[in-house]
């Protein structure tokens, strides 16, 4: 301290003080504004907002489901339909090609990922069926020749397991 009584001004706890407060203020004013937005985009239902991120949701669940992603809640076995998977990826690729230009940097990098990753999943997937029709083709039972049935005609197919493609 000085010899004329005065005390040193200490700006730091001041301006640490403002600034905390200032950050109080704007947190605060951000909470406010998130729950007015969210339910601007949810109805009394719970339903998500219908935006591009619940979209491409849908359509990449619906992919994943005949991909096998998901079992089927009666047998409890995956479904697998390669050409119903096939279309919502397509879908997807639709998706993407019509909104380019007019996605927000992270919605068109989700929609990339989200492609990459069902594009891989059905590439995939297609190489294993191929695989198990292969090795199904050559262990006919009974004798009969590869694809046909006791007692039916040509072409019709073995009770195996049941995959659309």
């Amino acid at each position: 301290m000085s010899e004329t009584g005065e005390q040193p001004k200490i700006i730091v706890d001041s301006d640490w003080k403002s600034q905390a407060q200032a950050e109080k203020e704007r947190l605060t004013e951000q909470e406010a504004a998130r729950p007015a937005k969210g339910a601007a985009g949810a109805d009394p239902q719970g339903m998500p907002p219908a935006d591009m991120r619940t979209l491409v949701g849908v359509l990449a669940t619906q992919a994943l489901m005949y991909l096998g992603g998901f079992p089927d809640p009666e047998t409890g076995r995956a479904i697998v339909a390669l050409d119903y998977a096939r279309h919502y990826i397509d879908l997807l690729g639709v998706l993407e090609e019509k909104t380019k230009g007019n996605l927000s940097a992270d919605e068109a990098q989700e929609i990339k990922e989200v492609l990459h990753e069902l594009r891989t999943r059905y590439v995939r997937l297609s190489g294993y069926v191929e695989e198990s029709r292969k090795g199904d083709a050559g262990q006919a039972p009974g004798g009969e020749a590869p694809g046909e049935t006791p007692g039916g005609g040509p072409g019709q197919k073995s009770g195996g397991p049941q995959v659309s493609t």
